[in-house]
């Protein structure tokens, strides 16, 4: 579908080890945290046809700069300033509680405005200056088109699926398709699929250290948009990933964190507490 700028045409055996078991998958259980989004800036540095952006993603600890290069061109561009195209689906109200964006492992939706709309179809790739951590792709109105990427991901959340409001221009449903291109090599695709209405919004995410991510538009389509965040670096996230000859990984398994020993613990604490309840009393 074709759109303007304004208008769219429009995821123990016993009682003291269960109690152990169960703190410690509750420490396991994936956590909603603050998501690092890419701020935007400046404009077009390409002198060509292409499109190339900056932005920069500020963590905890580090400031990483984003490049964004696609020879094809984009749609346009927002990087202060604009429409917020974050903001729940008008067709819901814009009330709902549950952005498009936001789940279990995402707590904020997209910071602001910042966002890079496409309309051309074609390779295209984000660089990082330093390796990042298990990045987020936020995507707006898939509806015409499609992404096909060099790494597998994960489909997070989808606007109008599982309780999560619509996004800007609607609601629509999405899917992850695996397409093997012989040799060993695979593409992993992100299609609309009709599911509840035409317009997916959502975020999809990469799991493991990247410096860089890229991937294919399908086809021609004006206007379907992102923008990328991050968990953390690699180096605060993934240490290990990044420098396997750390000390602390070196022990041949994960040190459990104090609170998950406490837990084990306590788990330990009952069962010994509950064999001496069955033990038979002396006389």
């Amino acid at each position: 579908m074709h759109r303007q700028q304004r208008n769219k045409h429009n995821r123990f055996i016993g009682l003291g080890l269960a109690m152990a078991g169960a703190g410690m998958l509750f420490m396991q259980t994936a956590t909603a945290v603050p998501i690092y989004w890419t701020d935007w800036q400046g404009s077009d540095l390409d002198p060509t046809a292409g499109f190339q952006a900056q932005g920069v993603i500020t963590t905890s600890t580090s400031s990483v700069s984003v490049t964004y290069t696609n020879p094809n061109g984009i749609g346009f561009y927002q990087a202060a300033g604009g429409t917020d195209y974050y903001t729940n689906g008008f067709t819901n109200g814009g009330t709902n509680t549950i952005s498009p964006y936001e789940s279990s492992v995402v707590d904020n939706r997209p910071t602001g405005s910042d966002i890079i709309a496409l309309r051309y179809q074609g390779t295209q790739t984000l660089q990082f200056s330093e390796a990042i951590a298990n990045p987020l792709f936020a995507f707006v109105s898939l509806n015409g088109n499609g992404y096909a990427f060099d790494q597998d991901f994960e489909i997070l959340s989808l606007g109008g699926v599982d309780g999560h409001a619509c996004g800007y221009w609607g609601c629509g449903g999405a899917e992850k398709v695996i397409v093997d291109l012989g040799g060993g090599n695979f593409e992993y695709q992100l299609n609309s699929n009709n599911s509840g209405g035409t317009e997916p919004h959502g975020v999809i995410r990469f799991l493991g250290a990247f410096d860089n991510v890229t991937w294919r538009s399908a086809s021609n389509e004006f206007w379907n948009g992102f923008t990328l965040g991050v968990e953390g670096t690699a180096v605060e996230i993934l240490p290990c990933e990044v420098n396997p000859n750390l000390p602390e990984c070196q022990t041949g398994g994960t040190v459990p964190e104090p609170t998950t020993l406490a837990l084990l613990g306590t788990g330990i604490a009952g069962l010994m507490t509950r064999r001496r309840a069955l033990r038979p009393q002396r006389q």
